[in-house]
């Protein structure tokens, strides 16, 4: 028998893909808003180029996968001050090398070499570290920031879960804009839409300088950890297609996107499991909350002007920290942690302390080489008896 849909029930639903939309702005709007500010790259390239990836994706998973920059590519070119032609580079050859390892069906072998714990673990690492970039950003105004990270964080256990996030993001531009305190961003000056090939010596800088630091934490995150959790939270979607949040269609998507969006200015784009993570936490479920994030995207890019850029500004920082480090919350905690075994829990703190204090690629080669280890183990065992 089918239960009565109540008028809670639907504003939960609708309130939560407008809400699940936008949840993943910690992660976005400061790096995006840093290249523009802080670069003076063009906005319109920059946004016209998550909303047409953000489309597409809405189209062709037909659920809330996450539409991404790719965090050390972006975080380089804005403390190095590198230029547009190299973030092109970057882009460009990120796709090609995405498109390598899809079509070529490496992508696939490589998701099967990572254990569960390896994913969970690699995670973790990101988890921590979303957690304490937006400690980083809340620090400068701890009070406004804790608030909203504890109405964000107790929303959840609400009956109307799914209003808080954009209730706090309102009465955080309100609050700033009202304060008398200067805007976190200075969106004021106006950039060009850049439209150029980036020169040969941009390739080779941006080939050793962003794109080899960036591979690892893409292959895992982006790829290998989003399709993991993707399955996870849309179990009922295997039935229909096993394929559609493979290892290869993530890659494949995030390739094409990458390779035929960069050399109109955008930015090198990816999934990410920390951005699945914090949508689905503030409702996003189906293809309506890709739709409305990308199409304020595109919206954005056609209508920039100084209306737009004073508006963005206008988001604290700290609101943007708390966002970050409820989405660090929802990447870091699995439920391994309560029922996993005492050799799986060891293998997810030691894959995550290498990808903390190392980087991704030796966590990754770490936890790798555990579970070979604990499989030879078992063999040696069989064998004796």
């Amino acid at each position: 028998m089918r239960c009565k849909t109540t008028p809670i029930d639907t504003l939960n639903k609708y309130s939560g893909e407008f809400s699940g939309a936008f949840a993943d702005l910690g992660t976005f709007l400061p790096l995006v808003l840093g290249l523009i500010a802080i670069n003076h790259f063009s906005p319109q390239g920059i946004f016209m180029g998550f909303g047409i990836f953000a489309l597409f994706t809405a189209y062709f998973y037909r659920r809330p996968i996450p539409v991404q920059p790719m965090k050390v590519i972006a975080a380089l070119v804005i403390a190095q001050g590198l230029t547009p032609g190299m973030l092109q580079a970057s882009g460009m050859m990120m796709g090609i090398i995405l498109l390598i390892l899809a079509y070529s069906g490496a992508i696939t072998w490589m998701a099967k070499q990572l254990s569960p714990a390896i994913s969970i673990g690699i995670q973790l690492a990101i988890g921590l570290q979303l957690i304490w970039m937006g400690g980083q950003m809340i620090s400068d105004m701890w009070l406004i920031g804790l608030t909203a990270f504890s109405a964000l964080f107790v929303s959840r256990f609400l009956p109307l879960p799914y209003l808080a996030m954009p209730l706090v993001l309102i009465l955080g531009i309100l609050w700033q804009s009202t304060s008398g305190l200067a805007p976190s961003f200075d969106l004021s000056a106006s950039s060009e839409w850049h439209l150029g090939w980036p020169a040969l010596e941009e390739w080779s800088s941006a080939a050793v300088l962003l794109v080899l630091p960036q591979l690892a934490l893409t292959l895992t995150n982006a790829v290998i950890a989003t399709s993991a959790m993707a399955k996870d939270k849309f179990p009922q979607d295997s039935f229909v297609d096993k394929e559609r949040f493979s290892p290869k269609r993530l890659a494949t998507s995030s390739g094409w996107a990458n390779l035929l969006l960069a050399p109109l200015g955008a930015t090198a784009m990816c999934h990410g499991a920390g951005g699945l993570a914090v949508q689905h936490h503030f409702g996003a479920r189906t293809w309506i909350a890709p739709t409305l994030f990308g199409s304020s995207c595109v919206l954005i890019a056609v209508f920039w002007g100084e209306g737009i850029a004073s508006l963005l500004s206008l988001i604290p920082l700290a609101i943007l920290g708390s966002l970050l480090a409820i989405a660090g919350v929802q990447l870091a905690w699995s439920k391994r942690f309560i029922d996993g075994k005492p050799f799986c829990i060891f293998v997810i703190l030691s894959t995550a302390a290498m990808c903390l204090f190392i980087n991704t690629a030796a966590g990754l080669a770490v936890g790798v080489l555990l579970e070979m280890g604990r499989r030879q183990w078992h063999l040696i065992s069989d064998l004796k008896s």
